[in-house]
């Protein structure tokens, strides 16, 4: 077990073996659809050393896009012909949607693959930003960024489960609030995930 500071713990949490998750985890009795086709992508999961500790990078996604109109998000999405894997996808991706240069980004390492609902298999890239910045939000993709203290991020008694309808069906989500902003679904069961295995 290392010590208390918490990018060691950190780094340690990612050295132990961890599970795939899904949109799905908490929805045992849905039923997938047959000869669906997952499109790959990756995200960015932005840690930021600061006076105040480590903080995670969120955005808020616009609220004129067609799919997850003003959602919380990892900055990140899907994977172009050009790109090396999902860790060049996902740096590339938050340099375009939050100004974030890759080469601040020291990557700590992946989580394995989160499927989503709408189709996706989503890699995260959990990445320590070792300096300040100024983020520029990617006009019309993005409508805000902003941060959330790590340690809160990591206490799995701050995740709650909630439900809605999803196309005709009652569908369950983690959720865990701060302040304004209401992260859920992927955002939240990822999280969770690293949270899961940082509590260990």
């Amino acid at each position: 077990m290392p010590g208390s500071d918490p990018l060691t713990l950190l780094r340690w949490a990612l050295s132990r073996p961890g599970g795939e998750t899904s949109d799905h985890d908490l929805n045992p009795d849905f039923i997938m659809p047959e000869g669906r086709v997952l499109r790959l992508a990756a995200v960015l999961v932005p840690i930021l050393s600061s006076p105040a500790g480590l903080r995670v990078i969120l955005t808020k996604r616009s609220s004129r896009l067609v799919h997850h109109p003003g959602q919380i998000a990892f900055p990140g999405g899907k994977l172009d012909a050009g790109d090396d894997g999902p860790v060049a996808a996902a740096l590339r991706e938050s340099h375009e949607e939050i100004g974030l240069p890759p080469d601040l980004v020291e990557v700590l390492g992946i989580l394995l693959s989160h499927e989503t609902v709408t189709g996706f298999t989503v890699t995260p890239v959990l990445g320590h930003v070792r300096d300040c910045f100024d983020p520029i939000p990617e006009a019309g993709e993005v409508d805000e960024v902003f941060e959330v203290p790590f340690a809160e991020l990591m206490d799995p008694a701050r995740y709650v489960v909630q439900s809605r309808f999803w196309r005709g069906q009652r569908r369950h989500y983690y959720t865990v609030p701060h302040g304004p902003y209401y992260i859920w679904g992927a955002t939240a069961r990822i999280l969770r995930a690293l949270a899961d295995r940082v509590a260990r």
